[in-house]
């Protein structure tokens, strides 16, 4: 079972002279309760099937015209106990925060609590339909309702669109509102500045609304350098794009002064607000003078993510911006009623740019985010960014003896303790690190990113984590970084206890094999 198969798909499985468990090779490839999982397609075969089916009549008309198969499908038949013991198999190989310490943090896999879960699969929030009469979700909308007021007031902020699906789709939401309030009044602008301790989305975003990025350089201490964004603004600047605490895991001091400047000529600013976990209940981006801002919901506020989504990117917006917010945004009547402003109301409309998505958002989120909120409540959220900030310090001067850490000496970090590569020595790099700290047990932190640092390493720990968990963490990463600057060879094979050894993660990235051949 260890060999590919003849469509390639199976790298290496760690080998059995390597020191893992010290044991012989076994027949099936199995190593324990360490399985070497087969494709579903060398489990089942294609002229058999897992349930019963009638006989189908070929001869009865059809509506598929010209679109009915002439060959067969090809698909495997598998009974039931075979597809659940399959991917369950599968789902024992993933790392997840409900296994331990997730270096990536807030960035990916913040801890959902299990109440979170129960909210949102009350058959009132779980099983509802986009198209339901409003009359019959009172509740599903009171539930966003709230969840956008206590946004605003996390914020500062008097109005929240609460439509777009992502972070990335809440960029595309604050910047498409940047362009309807420059174009209500006339004035048609080109450029959009982005600091290089911005979030890599936020050029891409700006690019994609039609707008030509220009860069603004930091400062040696890893915060955006105020004298040349100043020297670049300009009648043509449509607005700065700024993410804070930013991604070298800093505060930008200079944030007022900035929005100031920026809105004396005329524009706006956008504030990524994807780190804003580590800020909540202590700093309200209002009050700094930003006009829009995406809230990522799973980093924040704890609703689970990753694998394509579901996703929720609430933006809240400026007096400035509020007016062109996307449709549809709720309302509650006199008598307590709450209603969708949809596009047909144009009385209420406003010049709104339009619609992000066909609905709403997705309701899952909305229930998680608010549980998490009326749990914690504002002193509970207050703490939440105090602890998150402090693991991250106590990472922080807990690696920077030997590990060095570009802005250790920048002030306090924020959620986030920023390494780089410098000092690793015989053509050790970060990616080493990385596939060492698998080895040890852990999913790897955020790698290469962001771009200011060689050889970045971000670790992000969250508030959740106990002392214990990321002293434990502490000592693993040390044991790797020393072994990177001792030059130890043996770590530009690992990882060597993992389902699989090294990828080519470029040849997977470049050239995957995505259909099956038998």
């Amino acid at each position: 079972m260890n060999a590919p198969n003849k469509s390639g798909w199976k790298p290496e499985m760690t080998l059995a002279d390597d020191g893992f468990h010290g044991g012989p090779a076994t027949t099936t490839g199995n190593r324990a309760l360490m399985l070497e999982e087969p494709l579903l397609f060398e489990i089942g075969r294609a002229d058999v099937t897992g349930v019963d089916l009638p006989a189908v009549d070929t001869s009865a008309p059809t509506r598929l015209g010209g679109l009915a198969r002439s060959e067969p499908i090809g698909l495997v038949g598998l009974t039931e106990p075979e597809t659940v013991r399959h991917y369950t198999r599968l789902s024992r190989q993933n790392y997840g925060i409900d296994l331990g310490f997730f270096p990536l943090g807030s960035c990916t896999m913040k801890h959902n609590p299990r109440l979170n879960e129960k909210m949102a699969r009350l058959p009132g929030f779980a099983d509802i339909h986009p198209l339901a009469p409003q009359s019959t979700v009172q509740g599903a909308l009171e539930v966003i309702h709230q969840l956008g007021e206590w946004l605003c007031k996390l914020t500062g902020m008097p109005a929240v669109a609460m439509s777009p699906k992502a972070g990335a789709h809440g960029e595309l939401c604050g910047i498409l509102a940047i362009r309807a309030a420059h174009e209500a009044r006339g004035d048609a602008r080109e450029v959009v500045l982005v600091p290089e301790s911005a979030h890599g989305t936020n050029p891409a975003t700006a690019a994609f609304a039609g707008y030509r990025v220009e860069d603004i350089p930091a400062t040696p201490e890893g915060r955006v350098d105020v004298a040349a964004l100043k020297a670049r603004l300009g009648p043509d600047v449509a607005a700065v794009m700024i993410t804070n605490p930013n991604t070298c895991g800093l505060f930008e001091k200079d944030f007022r002064a900035i929005a100031d400047a920026v809105h004396a000529v005329g524009g706006y600013v956008y504030c990524d607000g994807a780190n804003f976990n580590a800020i909540v209940g202590k700093v309200r981006p209002g009050d700094l003078g930003v006009d829009a801002m995406h809230i990522n919901l799973h980093k924040t506020f704890s609703t689970p993510h990753g694998g394509g989504g579901p996703g929720s990117g609430p933006v809240v917006l400026s007096e400035a911006l509020a007016p062109f917010a996307p449709l549809p945004f709720i309302r509650q009547g006199e008598g307590g009623e709450f209603y969708l402003v949809e596009e047909e109301n144009r009385e209420e409309r406003g010049p709104s740019f339009g619609r992000m998505t066909a609905f709403h958002g997705q309701m899952g989120m909305f229930t998680r985010a608010l549980t998490y909120i009326l749990s914690h409540g504002a002193d509970g959220l207050k703490q939440v960014a105090e602890d998150a900030v402090l693991n991250a310090n106590y990472i922080l001067r807990s690696m920077e003896d030997i590990l060095h850490a570009p802005f250790g000496a920048s002030g306090p970090c924020m959620h986030e303790a920023l390494f780089g590569d410098k000092d690793f020595t015989n053509g050790l790099s970060t990616l080493d690190v990385a596939k060492g700290l698998i080895d040890e047990g852990y999913h790897p932190m955020t790698v290469y990113f962001p771009l200011v640092v060689h050889g970045a390493m971000l670790v992000e720990p969250t508030e959740t984590e106990s002392k214990a968990a990321i002293d434990q963490f502490i000592t693993a990463f040390r044991a790797v970084v020393t072994r990177a600057l001792d030059g130890d060879e043996g770590l530009k094979a690992a990882p060597y206890y993992a389902p699989r050894r090294r990828l080519d993660e470029t040849g997977a990235a470049r050239k995957p094999k995505l259909a099956y051949e038998g």
